[in-house]
This record gives C-alpha cells, structure tokens and sequence, in this order.
C-alpha cells in the first residue's frame, strides 16, 4: 500500500512539473491599447524610455534596464508584459528568440542624430558638412545597408581610402556598443552603422577615430564634460536633449515598435 502511494505521488509530481515547464507565460499586449496599466520594460534614457513615461500616469509600471537585452530577458521571464525598443534591435533580439515577436503596430516615428556639445559649433558644422556629401555621394546609403536589408547585408562594408589624412588628431565617439545593427561588438571590436559613419566622417574630416563604450544614459555628460567630442548611438533628437547638447543633421529615420511573447 506504501509502495502504491509512493508511486501515485511521484506520478502526480512528475505531471504538475511538466505542466509547469511546458505552460508559456501568456502574451496581454495586443496593440498600443492595451499598454495602460502594463510593465513595460526599456533601456534608461532611450526614447523608448521617453515614450514610455507617459503611459505611467495611466497606471503603467516602466521598468527600466541599461541595456536592451536585459528588457527582453525580463519579458522573457514574465517579469515585464512588454517591452518598448528601436526597430532594428528589436529584429535582432526577435530573430534570435523564436519566442517572441514584433507587433505590426508601430508605436513611434522618429530620426536619429549625433549630439555634439553647444560649446563646439566649429566641430558641429564640420560635421554636418562631411554628413551631408556622405548622403549626397551614397556612402551613407551604403553604410546602412551594409546592416539592414536582405540583399546587401554584409556584402558592402565601408572602407577607408587609402590615401585619407588623419593629421587633425583624434575625435572621440561615446556611444552604447548593445544596440544591433547601430553598434555592437563583433570580435571585440565595436561595429555598426553608426561606428562606419563615425570612421567615414573622420575620413572626410582627417582625424582618428577612438570610439568609448558607456551606458546609454552617460553619453550625453560625456559629451558635455568634454570627455567625448561627440555621441552617436542610435540617439533621436528631442526637446529634452536639446537643452544639454546640439545635434547635427538627422541622418536615418527609425521607428519605436512593441515586443512581446508569442
């Protein structure tokens, strides 16, 4: 009789964990209507971050990380119901977690800039000029779908010319290498789009090129303080930054979009 009830409890036990393994954590954000009074998870200081603390007065809870990937391990682990992020990283984290997925709503349009500091026009004009032939010539174009796109990923990265003269010195580049394909480390070297735009407009501008890791939500004091000339990261010009920093000219356009489990 003991060795039957054994037998039933380990067969009970056996099934309650295998139900508790194999039940997924059920998906409650649909569409943007349903974000009030959800935990949203995003990376502090983003714009996903901006956006998403407006929803906090509608009952909504911002948990915020310092880095993307940890937003979308919280969702993974039902710590957060969503979370609020860029496109392009968001197809990142998306294409290498089958569990989770884009909703087709876009949440947010915006355009990115490199912040410079308002003490620097010289350095901000310089810029904008080099930007702007980079974008009449096609290079930035290149840049970009060297990162994005089926037909040209990887196929077209930018290479300096041969000939460039780095007799200015050196510019240094502050920027968060966690947010893919704008900036990520690949063989212990900070790539992307914009760390190949940051190398094209040294080119153009004849200086080296340091590029420095940091949170995101430092970038901005980097640049201010002087400890970096300027800040690229996938950075989208707002009426808040722009009482701390100047931008140059916007050179793509992104969209904040929703992920959630599937």
């Amino acid at each position: 009789m003991k060795k039957l009830i054994a037998i039933t409890a380990a067969l009970v036990m056996t099934a309650a964990l295998a139900a508790c393994g194999s039940k997924p954590i059920e998906n409650t954000v649909f569409s943007v209507d349903d974000l009030p009074g959800k935990s949203i998870g995003v990376q502090l200081g983003t714009t996903g971050d901006i956006y998403a603390s407006d929803y906090e007065e509608e009952g909504s809870k911002i948990e915020r990380y310092n880095k993307g990937a940890d937003a979308i391990q919280a969702l993974k682990q039902g710590k957060v119901d969503c979370v609020i992020i860029d496109e392009q990283p968001a197809k990142a984290f998306v294409a290498k977690n089958s569990d989770l997925t884009i909703l087709d709503e876009e949440f947010a349009l915006e355009e990115y800039a490199i912040c410079l500091s308002k003490e620097n026009k010289e350095l901000t004009e310089k810029i904008n000029t080099a930007l702007g032939e980079l974008i009449a010539d096609g290079t930035l174009d290149q840049i970009i779908a060297n990162y994005i796109g089926d037909d040209t990923k990887g196929t077209c990265p930018y290479v300096s010319p041969a000939d460039v003269d780095r007799s200015n010195g050196t510019l240094v580049m502050a920027t968060n290498a966690a947010f893919e394909p704008y900036e990520f480390y690949s063989d212990q070297k900070i790539v992307g789009i914009d760390a190949e735009m940051a190398l094209a407009l040294c080119d153009k501008l004849g200086y080296e090129l340091k590029i420095e890791d940091m949170e995101f939500d430092s970038i901005i004091n980097a640049v201010t303080s002087g400890k970096a000339d300027f800040g690229a990261a996938g950075m989208t010009v707002t009426e808040d930054r722009l009482l701390s920093v100047d931008f140059s000219t916007p050179y793509t356009t992104a969209t904040q979009v929703i992920v959630v489990r599937k």
